[in-house]
C-alpha cells in the first residue's frame, strides 16, 4: 500500500511538472490518466503491480 501511494504521488508530481513545463498538454495528460485508471481495472493490473513492486525491491536493495 505504501509503495502504490508513493508511486501515485510521484506520477502526479511528474504529470504536473510536465503540464506546467509545456512538455505535455492537458488533453493528452487527461487521456493518459484515464488510460491508467481503466488499465487498473483490467486483468493486467496484478502483473503490473508485481512488476512495479519488483522494481521497488530492486532499488531498495541497492546500497551505496
Amino acid at each position: 500500500m505504501a509503495i502504490s501511494l508513493s508511486m501515485v504521488l510521484l506520477f502526479a508530481v511528474i504529470l504536473v511538472v510536465m503540464i506546467r513545463g509545456g512538455s505535455i498538454k492537458p488533453g493528452p495528460a487527461i487521456v493518459a490518466a484515464l488510460f491508467g485508471f481503466f488499465l487498473a481495472s483490467t486483468g493486467m493490473a496484478p502483473s503490473i503491480n508485481r512488476f512495479m513492486n519488483s522494481i521497488a525491491d530492486t532499488i531498495n536493495q541497492i546500497s551505496f
